[in-house]
């Protein structure tokens, strides 16, 4: 039975304020423990080595916490959002945790030790940072979840990210519209859906915006599912869910749904992709299994618009992508730390659906947008995303 959005958010809140899967990644992309700025800032505490209140002019120490290097989506964000605190006159402080909950713990802690106003989180396991923002509160630091919720704590003050509910609604309606160019001879559909890792407060929202239009087609006979990997409902989506948003993991599963159930000519016409990371990973398997760009190619989706994944579309092995413009979320992000540290309105645009399980976590929503090859010059280049060069055009 497929769930209302807010009903969604709400089981979310409650299931992930329980206790979800610490992080841990296959992903390894080089991060080191403790990486400095890229100006060489070591993000010094204030003379005094107080942290200064909320509520005068601009200046002071920002900390950034990012999950990982090793998507890079991650190093867009915080090397973007770091760049528009300092034009706004603050230090910064910008760390990346090797997807390791108590490594980004630690890099928080540092932060308050070396006497932040604010730091702004991209959380790991957005329910194991109760201690460490209780610390925060303690020192008077303000907090901003940046992209993904922190569950299970009071001690969040404000809340920016896209629409990711509407990011699953998007893919799926995608599959919806174009499921017709995809049909078997016989008229059957065989999709294979796929999940984030477990530990992302985000997954469900990707994944229930998806399977809340896609599931009741599923029950109705109208995709038939071979490998069975397909949920009762929204709320199952952890038994698809791939750890670490790997890569390499999606491939892995899908060279096993294929080898396991596409025997004797059957092939997979729709692959519900979450992200960019595993769709190149389901790319690689699919070429392996001998599919090539074309007629035979399935209906792939993707979110984030990473460069691979955008060069991808242009070579027929990716149809569609979801963009987060993450220029419009850092943007907002900074204004909202400068609004907050100068003691002045904070934007927001939703304080009613964030429940964190503690406290509604006053929020501001961004919307993504459906980038196709029929608009992907438009978007992306033109927007000043790319280049034509860079995606092949």
């Amino acid at each position: 039975m497929a769930l209302s959005r807010r009903n969604l958010i709400s089981i979310s809140a409650a299931a992930l304020a329980a206790g979800a899967l610490a992080a841990c990644s296959d992903e390894r992309g080089g991060d080191t423990a403790d990486p400095a700025p890229a100006d060489g800032t070591t993000g010094a505490a204030p003379a005094d080595g107080e942290t200064t209140p909320t509520g005068g002019e601009a200046g002071g120490l920002i900390g950034i916490a990012m999950p990982t290097k090793s998507l890079e989506r991650w190093n867009r964000d915080g090397a973007h959002l770091e760049g528009l605190l300092k034009e706004m006159g603050y230090e910064t402080s910008l760390q990346y945790a090797d997807n390791k909950q108590d490594q980004q713990n630690n890099q928080i802690q540092n932060m308050i030790n070396d006497g932040a106003k604010v730091v702004v989180i991209a959380s790991i396991d957005g329910t194991a940072m109760g201690p460490i923002l209780q610390t925060a509160a303690d020192a008077g630091v303000k907090v901003f979840a940046y992209d993904r919720l922190i569950n299970g704590t009071e001690n969040v003050d404000y809340y920016a990210t896209f629409d990711n509910y509407k990011v699953g609604q998007l893919q799926g309606q995608y599959i919806l519209d174009h499921m017709d160019d995809y049909k078997n001879d016989d008229g059957s559909i065989n999709l294979e859906p796929f999940a984030g890792s477990p530990d992302d407060n985000n997954v469900r929202y990707f994944f229930g915006g998806a399977w809340d239009l896609l599931g009741p087609e599923v029950e109705k006979g109208t995709f038939t599912v071979p490998s069975g990997k397909a949920p009762a409902d929204s709320d199952g989506w952890a038994s698809i869910g791939i750890q670490g948003w790997a890569s390499s993991g999606a491939q892995s599963e899908m060279e096993n749904r294929i080898n396991s159930f596409y025997g004797d000519g059957k092939k997979v016409n729709i692959v519900l992709s979450p992200n960019d990371s595993l769709a190149l990973g389901i790319q690689q398997a699919l070429e392996g299994a001998g599919y090539t760009p074309g007629e035979d190619w399935p209906l792939l989706t993707g979110q984030d618009a990473d460069l691979a994944n955008v060069q991808a579309m242009v070579q027929g092995k990716q149809t569609m992508d979801v963009w987060k413009d993450t220029r419009m979320l850092g943007e907002q992000v900074a204004k909202m730390v400068d609004q907050l540290v100068k003691g002045e309105e904070v934007e927001t645009n939703d304080t009613e659906t964030y429940d964190n399980g503690v406290k509604v976590v006053p929020s501001f929503l961004i919307d993504p947008v459906v980038v196709t090859m029929d608009n992907i010059e438009e978007q992306l280049v033109e927007s000043g995303f790319y280049t034509a060069e860079d995606i092949g055009l």
